[in-house]
């Protein structure tokens, strides 16, 4: 790990507890950030649907449920297309091919509180739906002065 002065090890004398977050951050500026910035094909939103839960929508038009793989690992959301057998393609007599399914793969960083609760393509859009766990003890509390 790099332990010049970014902005994460700045961070580090005023934080506690971050480490882990710092640490993730760092890993993925050093080793694979352009997997996650690489490509803007095909196009996606990030949306908060609720004070805890999320959404990632994905447009992928032309592409079915069998023609798509979702995955979670290591903090990280895959989404990508199965690579397609060209000689498997029946093209139904279609003479003119504008609308193309290509072969994609997306990642997104999600946070170690982050679940990953189901996904559904509906109408050309994929949508991945997370929700934020918060434990007991991570919630907002009075604490009595004894």
């Amino acid at each position: 790990m790099n332990n010049d002065l970014t902005l994460f090890n700045r961070l580090r004398p005023i934080s506690v507890g971050f480490d882990s977050v710092f640490d993730h951050f760092e890993k993925l500026f050093d080793n694979n950030f352009h997997d996650f910035t690489s490509s803007n094909y095909p196009p996606y939103n990030i949306v908060k649907t609720g004070e805890y839960t999320y959404d990632v929508e994905v447009a992928l038009a032309g592409y079915s449920k069998n023609d798509i793989e979702v995955t979670y690992e290591n903090n990280t959301l895959h989404i990508k297309s199965k690579k397609l057998d060209s000689e498997a393609v029946d093209n139904n007599g279609v003479i003119h091919k504008g609308i193309a399914k290509r072969y994609f793969s997306k990642s997104f960083a999600l946070s170690d509180n982050i679940e990953v609760k189901d996904a559904t393509l509906m109408d050309g859009l994929l949508k991945v739906s997370m929700e934020k766990i918060i434990p007991e003890s991570k919630r907002s509390r009075k604490i009595d002065i004894l």
